[in-house]
């Protein structure tokens, strides 16, 4: 645990692949709030009981947060030296925790000064823990003893001193009040019977133990230290089961989650990662630095993860209610005066103005133009909005690839020249560069030929209609110029159908 240098390495199954259930349901959780601490936390202990407040072991003093407040409710600060281990007993009631001094303090959760306070260690006691009973306290020191300690007289019961080196992981049985395993840095994992006063099984991890975990059957051990994490058979007397190298630095924490029992490993290598039935990495979680303690609430309802860097990262599960809220809540847009703001505005006389230039943008044609693309700036002009909504537009394109003389490499034959005999001039030159394009292939393709044939077609009804508009041209020109009087020709127009004879006879 001396040094750690973060890195990103990522297990998790792409998605679509390999998602399964347990990795949307991890997925699930929101954005970490961030909680900064006096020191490194070393211990994070949920209450078992509702509301499930939680304790944070950090520096020289331990705070009980809400599972939604970012500031303690409640401060122990009676140490004169790093205070260690937090742990909450079963009913919830009462707190205990060691210290580098190598005392042991129990505190009345709604109090702040300690009820109890055990002598005994002779270095400093990291680990502690109330046995099932309630009524006992275990601890385990770097003194290489574990002892266990009476809570109402504040008497040491026993002490055990089978490990060799430091023990710095504890896990007391919740069947049975005079079972507990312990870990330490000597690669131990032994299981200890207080009715025989010494262990009764003992694993060898290979590494030294940072931290030890019963499941709720207490069939199966968990136990980390090293890149590794290993699954212990306690019904066939400590059996290797599984072991797991997923972590690239020391795995410091491990818990499990109460919606089917999946563990979770903490690592320096600033990653938690979550196993499912299978042990198989479903899930992970990135933090910003090293990990060295981690506890999932009762309900799954937070994940909280405490950091080298004093660091408390609290994640919160999203609900259906949430998103709900969310979704229902419409975000308001500005109003109608933000647009207007300063439209108004007259500039005074000894104002002084600055004018900001307003870029002007490019249409798609002109971007074309200008790279001298000029089948796709005449493919663009000729799309069915611009050539019937906008046709000025289709026609200045042809007329610049007309000067430019790049119109023959950009025109094709096609249906689209009918809208064209709006602009005579525009069409008569695309008229005879199209006859001048395929003329060699005109016999040799029908396709051409048949454009060819249908562009007479629609020439010959454009002759006719401009000759029935020359007529009716005619016709008016004579009307207007009649010498008629306006008035005689009113009144021409008002007078009886029986006298139009009589008039035509005068």
């Amino acid at each position: 645990m001396a040094s750690f240098k973060p890195t990103k390495v990522q297990f998790l199954p792409k998605l679509g692949e390999n998602v399964t259930e347990d990795t949307l349901y991890w997925k699930n959780y929101k954005s970490p709030v961030q909680i900064k601490e006096f020191g490194a936390i070393t211990k994070i202990d949920f209450s078992p009981l509702p509301p499930h407040n939680y304790a944070v072991t950090a520096s020289t003093r331990i705070h009980v947060y809400g599972l939604h407040s970012q500031e303690p409710i409640r401060s122990f600060t009676r140490f004169r030296d790093t205070a260690y281990g937090g742990s909450f007993r079963g009913d919830g009631k009462l707190l205990v925790a060691g210290s580098e001094e190598g005392l042991i303090r129990l505190f009345d959760i709604s109090g702040r000064v300690a009820l109890r306070q055990f002598t005994g260690h002779s270095k400093a006691v990291h680990m502690t823990s109330f046995l099932s009973d309630g009524f006992r306290v275990v601890s385990g020191s770097d003194d290489l003893t574990c002892r266990v300690w009476d809570v109402p007289s504040a008497v040491e019961l026993s002490s055990i001193t089978e490990h060799t080196d430091y023990i710095r992981a504890l896990a007391p049985s919740k069947l049975n009040p005079d079972l507990f395993v312990t870990g330490s840095y000597d690669h131990t994992v032994k299981v200890f019977d207080m009715r025989s006063g010494s262990s009764v099984m003992t694993m060898q991890h290979g590494h030294p133990v940072e931290c030890v975990l019963l499941y709720p059957s207490e069939a199966l051990l968990v136990s980390t230290g090293g890149r590794y994490v290993k699954i212990w058979d306690l019904l066939k007397g400590g059996q290797e089961l599984v072991s797991l190298k997923n972590h690239h630095k020391t795995v410091t924490c491990a818990c499990l989650s109460s919606v089917g029992n999946k563990l979770l490993t903490g690592s320096l290598d600033r990653h938690v990662k979550v196993y499912n039935s299978s042990y198989k990495v479903v899930h992970n979680f990135d933090c910003d630095a090293s990990i060295l303690s981690m506890a999932v609430a009762p309900d799954d309802e937070v994940v909280a993860v405490g950091m080298t860097n004093g660091v408390l990262s609290v994640r919160h599960r999203k609900h259906k209610k949430d998103k709900e809220t969310l979704t229902s809540r419409r975000r308001r847009g500005p109003s109608y005066r933000v647009f207007v703001k300063g439209k108004n505005f007259v500039p005074r006389q000894d104002d002084f103005l600055v004018s900001k230039p307003v870029k002007q943008y490019l249409r798609k044609y002109d971007k074309q133009l200008k790279s001298f693309e000029v089948s796709k700036a005449l493919d663009t002009a000729l799309q069915t909005w611009t050539r019937t909504s906008k046709p000025e537009v289709t026609v200045a394109v042809i007329i610049e690839l007309n000067r430019r003389g790049t119109l023959k490499n950009a025109l094709l034959l096609n249906y689209w020249l009918i809208v064209l005999l709006w602009f005579s001039e525009v069409f008569y030159i695309l008229k005879r560069v199209c006859v001048d394009l395929y003329q060699q292939v005109l016999h040799q393709s029908p396709v051409v030929e048949r454009q060819l044939q249908r562009l007479m077609e629609v020439l010959g009804r454009e002759a006719e209609l401009q000759q029935e508009l020359l007529q009716v041209l005619g016709i008016l020109d004579t009307l207007f110029a009649s010498p008629t009087p306006r008035k005689e020709v009113a009144a021409l127009a008002a007078l009886p159908v029986d006298q139009g004879p009589q008039l035509q006879a005068a």
